[in-house]
């Protein structure tokens, strides 16, 4: 095949060369360096850009030298040798499929599983995990940033090469192999990406393509990304281009979007890759997003929004947490709850309790484009020791979060581990080099010195050091523990509930929309869906006496109880009940 005008990166093309691009617009001349070769100088494109075709094999390992400077190409398909070595050649349609005829699964069967590659053992310990997933109700993995990243462990949120996957996990290949596994389990395989900022080691971009960043608009991360740039704009809309494509990848979260600016940039890239997926093919796109932008979700729009408004509702009745974001939460839990559950966002407009207004109305939005957690990786992860919800509650309580989560019209997202009651934590980790290893360390204590169980500098000591290798060892997960006691008694728990879902809201979830949610008790919330035949309500009682829970369903036909119980008038403390029926 032939490389469009502006593409980035190392294109196999038909007649057998490769044709190697890269945009620096601040450079005047480039050459192509064979790490085996003599440099091969580069042709300006008019743009900014240099071009080169030239015959080369797959996994020739090169750089680039801009003027004087020797860098990794920015679009690199592999880093053999990690972020400071030289870039290889790959050729995207060397792997073999043996599930040639996979088409994904439509939206309402998602049932979305988050892990840490890293933490999992690698490509080879995911795939050594699905066959579990698949038999547990899990429909769908979603695989944390896999962007090459400084080191040999990271979150994957300081990427700085995102078309290269990371090869402390493997080879591209073998994480073709282990998509093409997942699909003959019947999992779809979604992948977190970062298109919001580049990670704070190893991104060469500002030295030979400054106006690939704007400083009027600084985010967290420091300059905003320019999407204003076409070149800019091209670097990402590729990237997912090849995720989907290359990798066959089902489905895409993107990070942190309120930080793209201008945001239109989301609707070109949506619509640039809506035009490529043929008609029987099932792709998702889903956003995270603190702005709320409701219009932003269903019809020609994205498919679905990480809620954290549920979450952060859910996390205060649970622990009784009201410090840092859990604060706009703490005036009333389950009234923000309810109007989740009833309305998609608790916060459509208003100001918090902090002041920040933030969201737009979302009732008009079916509560299908909302995905609903108790946990994530962030949740976890910025905990100050990463600890879960199986370590800080008793197991009824906890599975009575569960249970709401999976029971919603939402489609739900669990936690790697969570289906078995995982207790080991997850801690935020890094591997970055002097100086910038303690400067992550102490800035992390830092954030964490405005609560009240970290104001003592001693206590903020005993925060675990990010980068040290100790750090990760916690992470890791053992999936063994599925497989006998609690454990296998939590995954058994957990399947049955996820087959009641199948069974329940699966059939039914395009057409649910909610008829009414309210808080009955101080920690207790009831809603209720419909589709127009059938209904269904729910109560969810995380107080410390029972709730009324009398039928309003014309012909109740079955019930769930988290606790195992029968059907009855009334739901006890750290419970989740649904009837369903016929309207």
């Amino acid at each position: 095949m032939s490389t469009p005008a502006g593409a980035w990166g190392a294109q196999l093309q038909a007649d057998g060369t490769v044709r190697f691009s890269i945009w620096a617009p601040a450079c005047t001349q480039a050459w192509l360096v064979p790490q085996d070769g003599a440099p091969v100088p580069m042709r300006a494109d008019g743009d900014g850009g240099f071009v080169l075709d030239q015959p080369a094999a797959p996994g020739l390992r090169y750089r680039y030298r801009l003027d004087d400077a020797l860098v990794p190409d920015p679009a690199s398909r592999w880093q053999p040798d990690g972020i400071d070595g030289p870039s290889a050649v790959v050729d995207p349609a060397a792997y073999r499929w043996r599930h040639d005829d996979w088409r994904g699964r439509p939206w309402n069967e998602t049932v979305l599983y988050e892990l840490h590659v890293g933490a999992c053992g690698g490509y080879a310990g995911v795939r050594a995990q699905l066959s579990r997933l698949a038999k547990l109700g899990i429909t769908a993995i979603e695989l944390m940033p896999l962007g090459e990243f400084p080191g040999a462990r990271n979150w994957g949120y300081d990427g700085v090469l995102p078309y290269a996957p990371a090869s402390a996990y493997g080879t591209p290949d073998e994480l073709r192999a282990l998509i093409d596994e997942a699909h003959g389990h019947g999992l779809m395989v979604f992948v977190d990406v970062v298109y919001n900022h580049f990670g704070p080691h190893g991104n060469h971009l500002p030295a030979y393509a400054p106006v690939f960043f704007r400083s009027d608009t600084p985010t967290p991360w420091g300059a905003a990304i320019d999407f204003r740039q076409p070149r800019v704009q091209r670097f990402f809309i590729d990237n997912a281009r090849m995720w989907l494509h290359e990798y066959r990848i089902d489905g895409l979260r993107f990070d942190a979007v309120h930080a793209i600016a201008p945001p239109a940039f989301l609707k070109t890239l949506r619509a640039a890759l809506r035009a490529e997926i043929p008609a029987q093919r099932h792709v998702h796109l889903v956003l995270e997003n603190e702005h709320n932008t409701a219009s932003w979700l269903g019809g020609d729009g994205y498919d679905a929004q990480w809620n954290d408004d549920f979450h952060n509702a859910l996390h205060v009745l649970l622990t009784g947490e009201t410090e840092g974001y859990y604060a706009a939460f703490a005036d009333a839990p389950a009234a923000h709850l309810a109007r989740v559950l009833g309305e998609g966002f608790a916060f459509q407009g208003e100001a918090d309790a902090r002041g920040l207004v933030r969201g737009e109305p979302s009732a008009q939005v079916p509560p299908q484009h909302f995905v609903a957690f108790a946990q994530n990786h962030d949740q976890i992860g910025n905990r100050a020791f990463g600890d879960r919800l199986a370590s800080q509650l008793p197991a009824a309580r906890l599975r009575a979060a569960l249970a709401l989560t999976a029971l919603t019209p939402m489609v739900p997202l669990f936690f790697m581990g969570e289906p078995w009651g995982a207790t080991a934590p997850f801690p935020f980790f890094t591997d970055f080099p002097p100086p910038l290893d303690a400067a992550v360390r102490e800035g992390r204590r830092r954030e964490f010195a405005s609560f009240a169980a970290f104001a003592d500098p001693q206590a903020r000591a005993r925060i675990p050091d990010p980068n040290a290798l100790a750090t990760f060892e916690l992470a890791r997960l053992d999936p063994g523990e599925a497989e006998a006691g609690p454990g296998a008694e939590w995954a058994a728990w957990f399947a049955d509930l996820l087959a009641v879902r199948r069974a329940q809201l699966v059939p039914r979830l395009r057409a649910l929309r909610a008829q009414g949610a309210r808080a009955i008790a101080p920690a207790a919330v009831r809603a209720a869906w419909s589709d127009g035949t059938w209904h269904m309500e729910l109560v969810c009682n995380l107080g410390t006496t029972p709730v009324a829970f009398e039928p309003e369903l014309a012909t109740p036909l079955g019930h769930y109880r988290s606790d195992g119980g029968p059907d009855a008038s009334q739901v006890p403390p750290d419970t989740t009940a649904l009837r369903w029926g016929r309207a």
